[in-house]
């Protein structure tokens, strides 16, 4: 139990999430790999699921700060002008492709943000964090299988 407890609380942690826990789990667990990306999977579509309506009421209580709002909307409408040729031709696969593209600073995390700040609906949101996830998920579990076994093989060769 305990080892599902650290896939989860890895998942969760921002610019981690499964990228991190899914490796983990592969090579620091005694846990079959399928049930590892199972759990990883889940977790991260969960939190792309609560975070995404959770951005709302934070955004809202943070530009009650004047400051903060001036910012705030200079940077989202910034953001809009430069996204919203893409989101309008590609729509959620482009949020999609962000969210499962396995490096630094995509993710569920900046992937719900962007979609928040481009005003994708949430169902739309939902679809493209599913996809997203998924494709993180099988890629990094197959880069995470693989690595092990070149591993292994180059050990074996020594």
């Amino acid at each position: 139990m305990n080892e599902i407890l650290n896939l989860i609380w890895i998942t969760f942690l921002p610019f981690l999430e499964l990228r991190a826990s899914i490796p983990y789990g592969i090579l620091k667990t005694n846990m079959h790999w399928s049930l590892i990306f199972l759990i990883c999977v889940i977790t991260n579509i969960i939190l792309g699921a609560v975070l995404y309506p959770l951005l709302d009421k934070i955004i809202r209580i943070s530009t009650k700060i004047k400051i903060i709002e001036n910012l705030y909307q200079r940077y989202v409408e910034k953001t809009q002008k430069k996204i919203n040729k893409y989101v309008e031709k590609y729509g959620e696969l482009a949020v999609a492709v962000f969210i499962g593209i396995p490096l630094p600073g995509s993710g569920v995390y900046s992937g719900a943000l962007a979609a928040y700040l481009i005003g994708l609906k949430y169902r739309k949101f939902m679809i493209a964090n599913i996809i997203g996830v998924l494709i993180a998920g099988i890629v990094v579990t197959i880069v995470s299988l693989t690595g092990v076994e070149l591993f292994n093989v180059f050990i074996k060769l020594i």
